[in-house]
């Protein structure tokens, strides 16, 4: 075990033992230690391996619950914002990388999960509102990729296991708006945009729910003084020591950008089933992907280094709950 990940290891078992379990609007969901509320922020975080594997809260088995008037989106178009300054200029000054093999696998994943395997198992959860009932359809796009190398903002949270290197939700949030204006982008339920941020650079959602520590990603929703509701993903860079189940193979070759994929595809169907953290979890307040983390399934493909392959590009992605069988799949239902 590395510095860094007994580092995260013991911070992660201190801040669940200061986790405070919400009541209110969504207190169903609130039950959930992975459902984090700050004032007006609310997110739902994928856990780092070592919190999924250290406290019993995350034993369910479902079945997912659909919530009365709670919204999906019935398909999806994703984007992948880069953000990848040359240095941490604004903040400890030191260097930052993302590999272009580690982009191309995000692109390629957003590219092929429309139409695929796990896109298709979302189709049995639907959305009611009024009188209309909507089932999530297997299909979609990528929508786009673009690259921002301006300077990271000063540091507007602490990470411990970033010391010096941080951005807060707000900064994420105001991030995707202008990475959506540059780009002619625009929101709505059915769009996704994920923030992929470099090395060695952090985040927190509050004091004691930071990258690393405790989540290796997020997804959010801004609805305020929007016209459409902007769905969002936090991606931390893919740390295997934290992110990743030990020993998972590589089947791009690329490990960081492996484990990367994994969070993506996470964030993507917990988006897509629940975007607004009002639709799909069970009675503990757990999401489709929760139940499932790290799960992998049987790996079949690419000499037994993927778990899927879709349009030739082979993946290690986690399984994903399936309420037709009552547990994870690769594909359904």
């Amino acid at each position: 075990m590395t510095k860094f990940t007994r580092l995260v290891a013991s911070l992660a078992i201190t801040t669940l033992a200061m986790t405070p379990l919400s009541r209110g609007a969504h207190a169903q969901e609130s039950q959930s230690p992975l459902t984090i509320i700050n004032g007006d922020v609310r997110v739902h975080v994928f856990p780092t391996w070592h919190v999924a594997n250290t406290v019993n809260q995350f034993i369910d088995t479902g079945p997912l619950l659909y919530h009365s008037g709670g919204s999906v989106m019935p398909r999806v178009t994703t984007y992948a914002i880069f953000w990848v300054p040359a240095t941490l200029t604004l903040q400890n000054g030191a260097p930052t990388s993302m590999s272009a093999s580690y982009q191309n696998i995000q692109k390629n994943l957003l590219t092929d999960y429309p139409g695929h395997s796990i896109d298709n198992n979302n189709t049995q959860y639907f959305q009611i509102i009024g009188a209309t009932k909507t089932f999530i359809k297997n299909a979609g796009s990528f929508g786009g990729s673009f690259v921002e190398t301006r300077p990271y903002p000063a540091s507007g949270c602490t990470d411990s296991a970033t010391p010096g290197n941080c951005l807060s939700d707000l900064q994420l949030q105001r991030e995707v708006k202008h990475a959506m204006t540059l780009n002619g982008w625009t929101g709505g339920l059915n769009h996704i945009f994920l923030v992929y941020t470099s090395r060695f650079e952090g985040s927190c959602i509050d004091s004691g729910h930071c990258a690393y520590t405790f989540y290796c990603g997020y997804h959010n929703a801004i609805t305020s003084g929007v016209t459409a509701p902007i769905i969002y993903s936090n991606q931390p860079f893919a740390e295997t020591s934290v992110c990743q189940a030990p020993g998972a193979p590589s089947p791009n070759g690329d490990a960081f950008g492996d484990a990367a994929a994994t969070v993506a595809s996470h964030e993507v169907t917990e988006a897509i089933t629940d975007p607004l953290l009002n639709a799909w979890f069970t009675a503990l307040g757990n999401e489709i992907g929760d139940l499932c983390a790290y799960n992998y399934g049987s790996l079949t493909w690419d000499g037994g280094l993927a778990n899927e392959v879709w349009n030739g590009d082979p993946y290690l992605l986690q399984q994903e709950f399936d309420n037709h069988v009552g547990g994870c799949v690769q594909v359904g239902p």
